[in-house]
């Protein structure tokens, strides 16, 4: 029923601000030989800093959402304040006038990702809120628009800046960009429908105002190509709210967009999350994993803390997890996109950074094992604590440990294939194995069986 119903199928695709992903069925392999080639780059790299940031940071809740009343039963649970939804949304869409994140260092984010493992960035421009983190011609919301107080500062053009600080250090690409556009009236058109009431989608019905339409898709073509045309070398087009696309009458003409786009950067990858066919190279789940290896390109957008934005007081996840997240998804062919909100001053909190630089320092050891690898059978265990990558000749297997686990004598890999020598990545070389029905055992020395155990084994198998 799904299949054939745009209203049940838009459901499905984003619970609660959560998008689902694509099946790997799906997946429309490129016929251009340089994006393929550029496929098999993005497999290489496994570890992308992903950032959304804007002037929702200030409220320290979740980004755009609660603008819309339809998702207002989630969206809104972090507002505390006596507030209508008209007032809420007047309240939000006037953030940019108070936007003034005066202690941004744009090249001291490059360079923590780069200490740190980290291969490339994802950034938000634009979220569905409308706000441009660009200096666009297309609206006066911006960060470089006369009602934003930081329009005056030398890194006003926030994307220009950070982008370009991200690229002279070596590191991708990878452009965040909305379809969707709640502050444009060629979206949410003023007086088209009875009440304030917003959706997640226009205000109107495209079919009944062609001419409107025409405008939003004229402004987003616009939108993307400043982007693609002014900021430098743009590895990924990612596309988020994948409502809008043809099967609900929101065709904005993407495959138009994205082909002009390649006649400046033939290199493009674009990934139209949720909507499948030739502009979706890149499967994207969000906030969990597949249970089973995905055998496409594919990314996890999952969050350092609990949210996407900025949040006061967030929980993070510990190195151990953050580890141990990074090995799965590798393990199961994809890269990981590690979210990190930046607060409203421009900053990242103190303890985003240490868990940052804990992650470094593990990838700073173990890092053969992650980077430039690819799916190697078995993928993992039925137990979900070994996981198995594989670069050319070697393979490489993860026995991970939970908080406060003792590491035993033996450790069994359930390997396919041959096995002549095991060494111990970051550690001896050459261990003593024993082959089984069912894989090898291997022999870790004294020492690593002493006190709780450590993140993971590391072992490199050849």
């Amino acid at each position: 029923m799904s299949e054939n119903n745009p209203e049940v199928q838009e459901q499905e695709m984003i619970e609660h601000g959560v998008h689902n992903y694509s099946s790997e069925e799906n997946w429309v392999k490129p016929e251009d030989p340089l994006l393929l080639e550029r496929l098999e780059w993005f497999k290489d790299q496994k570890l992308g800093l992903m950032m959304h940031w804007g002037p929702y940071s200030q409220l320290g809740m979740v980004e755009s959402w609660a603008l819309s009343d339809d998702d207002g039963d989630w969206s809104r649970d972090g507002i505390d304040w006596d507030v209508d939804s008209t007032e809420l949304k007047r309240q939000y869409f006037d953030l940019n006038k108070t936007f003034n994140p005066i202690r941004f260092q744009p090249e001291l984010w490059a360079d923590l990702a780069k200490d740190n493992g980290f291969k490339y960035l994802n950034f938000t421009t634009k979220h569905h809120d409308g706000f441009c983190m660009w200096d666009t011609h297309t609206t006066d919301y911006r960060t470089t628009g006369k009602d934003c107080p930081f329009h005056t500062h030398k890194y006003a053009d926030i994307t220009k800046h950070l982008l370009n600080a991200f690229r002279d250090r070596g590191l991708g690409i990878s452009a965040y960009f909305s379809k969707a556009d709640w502050h444009t009236p060629y979206y949410w058109a003023p007086g088209m429908k009875a009440g304030t009431f917003t959706s997640r989608g226009p205000s109107y019905d495209p079919q009944e105002y062609p001419w409107l339409w025409e405008q939003f898709v004229q402004f987003t073509h616009e939108q993307i190509m400043e982007l693609m045309s002014n900021y430098g070398r743009i590895d990924v087009l990612w596309l988020d709210a994948g409502w809008v696309n043809d099967y609900k009458d929101q065709n904005i003409r993407l495959g138009e967009a994205v082909e002009k786009a390649r006649k400046i950067q033939p290199w493009l990858l674009s990934a139209d999350r949720t909507v499948g066919g030739p502009y979706e190279n890149l499967i994207t789940p969000e906030q969990t994993l597949p249970d089973h290896a995905i055998h496409v390109p594919w990314e996890s957008c999952i969050t350092l803390g609990t949210s996407f934005s900025f949040r006061y007081e967030d929980k993070y996840k510990s190195v151990r997890e953050l580890v141990h997240l990074l090995v799965e998804v590798v393990a199961k062919g994809g890269n990981l996109a590690l979210n990190v909100g930046p607060q409203p001053d421009g900053r990242l909190s103190e303890t985003a950074i240490e868990r940052i630089k804990g992650l470094g320092a593990w990838l700073n050891v173990y890092g053969e094992a992650i980077y430039g690898t690819r799916l190697c059978a078995p993928y993992f265990n039925g137990d979900g604590n070994v996981f198995f990558t594989k670069k050319d000749d070697t393979s490489y297997a993860f026995r991970l440990y939970a908080e406060g686990e003792q590491a035993a004598g033996g450790v069994h890999l359930p390997v396919e294939g041959d096995v002549q020598r095991v060494d111990l990545v970051g550690g001896p070389e050459g261990l003593a194995f024993s082959r089984t029905d069912s894989g090898i055992t291997v022999n870790l020395p004294a020492q690593e069986t002493e006190g709780a155990a450590p993140i993971a084994h590391v072992f490199r198998l050849m």
